[in-house]
Order: structure tokens, then sequence, then C-alpha cells
């Protein structure tokens, strides 16, 4: 069984910074792209930064600047670097990854981890 497992998430005050890591395991053959989303309480789910096999990355406008997504390909796993985080930051951070085992091409998400910024 092929799943994401997200580590990382906590409590930080505005200004702060924390890392996320998920880390992808199972029967995996290949991964393409990875990325980072989030949901805030009564919002939907959005897009925080995506990165390619190939390390380009992408990011969400208000993120730009302040986070920095990464991956390491022999390990399966991809972090988020979030710096000067903001109150407006505060949400679950999910994980998603395409991942081709030797019959399919799976679209995972993680199971989410709570970031919380306030003083």
């Amino acid at each position: 069984q092929v799943q994401l497992v997200e580590s990382g998430g906590g409590l930080v005050q505005p200004g702060g910074s924390l890392r996320l890591s998920c880390a992808a395991s199972g029967s995996i053959f290949s991964i393409n792209n990875m990325g980072w989303y989030r949901q805030a309480p009564g919002k939907q789910r959005e897009l925080v930064a995506t990165i390619s096999s190939a390390a380009g990355a992408n990011y969400a406008r208000s993120v730009q600047g302040r986070f920095t997504i990464s991956r390491d390909n022999a390990k399966n796993m991809v972090f988020l670097q979030m710096n000067s985080l903001k109150p407006e930051d505060t949400a679950v951070y999910y994980c998603r990854a395409d991942i081709y085992t030797n019959q399919e091409l799976l679209g995972l998400w993680g199971q989410g981890t709570q970031v919380t910024v306030s003083s």
C-alpha cells in the first residue's frame, strides 16, 4: 500500500518558521509532481506550492518569497520551509503526490498536519 505521511506542523508565533515534511512509502516506481496544499476553516483547499521531478517549483502568490518547497528523490520526500509566518497561514496542510507504481499512476493525499500561527 502506497501512502503519504506528513509531519512538522504545530503552533508558532507570527514571524516564526516551521518546516513540514512528507514521506511517501510503499511499492513506488517513481514520483512525478509533489506539492503542498492547505485548507483553512470555512475555506476551500488551495494550492501552496508544487515541485516537479526535475525540481521546478511553483508557488501561490500569497506565500512567494516566504515559503520554499524542496524534495529528496532518493528518500521519496517533499518539504515545505515556511518563514515569516502570518496568522492567515493557519490551516491544515496536506501533501500531495503523483506516484507511479509498477501497475498504475496514483494521485495521493496525506492525512494533513495542522499549522497554527498565533501569538
